[in-house]
């Protein structure tokens, strides 16, 4: 009776991973698939309004869609768990790559290297990413964390730090447009690309201690220190009930 009772709990567990994977990798492409059309438009708009910012937000989408790539290749595969490390490398790569952009293009544009003009598609666009991506990052992100995927969580990460983008984008353009303020949305941008080199160094190190399964297997085990089996330790803000 007991046995039976198991094999139905594992069977159960293992039915629902496979529906979290297939719900990862159809995040992921519908990421990768507005990322696309993001960054065509970005960059189009940028070039006809000589926007540095804009441009910068276009090719902040390559990268997400390269980091988003890099999950959907770990999610192809018949063991995705083995994939995992270097799809993080990967991730973290895409943000350190996103910072150092960032930071070279708001340092040109904070010493003067050419005004934007005016860009409606660019605000519009902005304004939609601004409603789309942290719905895209929350999915992708609890879905990751019941898995017990560290990739799909950092990926998630990349859509959120897209959403932050979205917003510096919105405001410098508004500014700009408004006021004539060109110094804001460069500013701002530097705030974004240390949050970028941040969430890189945690990728690089593997660093998602959310990213256990919650209903797993195997209970966590605490150690001396008080971290538990994933590295997480009291006041870790990702292991509070929020995070869950």
């Amino acid at each position: 009776m007991s046995g039976s009772l198991l094999q139905s709990q594992q069977g159960s567990l293992a039915a629902r991973r496979a529906v979290l994977a297939r719900r990862v990798r159809l995040l992921v492409a519908a990421t990768i698939t507005y990322n696309v059309i993001e960054a065509v438009v970005a960059i189009t708009a940028g070039a006809a309004a000589s926007s540095t910012a804009l441009i910068g937000f276009g090719l902040d989408s390559v990268i997400e869609v390269s980091s988003a790539a890099a999950v959907a290749w770990q999610f192809a595969g018949r063991d995705p768990e083995a994939r995992e490390k270097i799809a993080l490398r990967i991730i973290a790569m895409s943000f350190f790559a996103l910072a150092a952009y960032v930071t070279v293009d708001s340092v040109r544009a904070l010493v003067g290297n050419g005004k934007a003009e005016h860009s409606t598609v660019g605000l519009v666009l902005a304004a939609l990413s601004l409603l789309i991506m942290p719905v895209l990052s929350y999915a992708q992100r609890r879905a990751g964390r019941e898995l017990g995927s560290r990739s799909a969580v950092a990926d998630s990460k990349q859509t959120l730090l897209c959403t932050y983008l979205s917003a510096v984008l919105l405001a410098g353009l508004g500014l700009n447009s408004l006021f004539g303020w060109s110094w804001a949305d460069p500013l701002a941008a530097l705030v974004i690309a240390a949050v970028a080199i941040k969430e890189g160094r945690e990728a690089w190190r593997g660093d998602a201690c959310c990213a256990v399964p919650v209903n797993g297997p195997n209970p966590l085990t605490v150690q001396a220190d008080g971290a538990d089996d994933c590295g997480c330790r009291p006041g870790c803000s990702c292991c509070t009930s929020e995070a869950k």
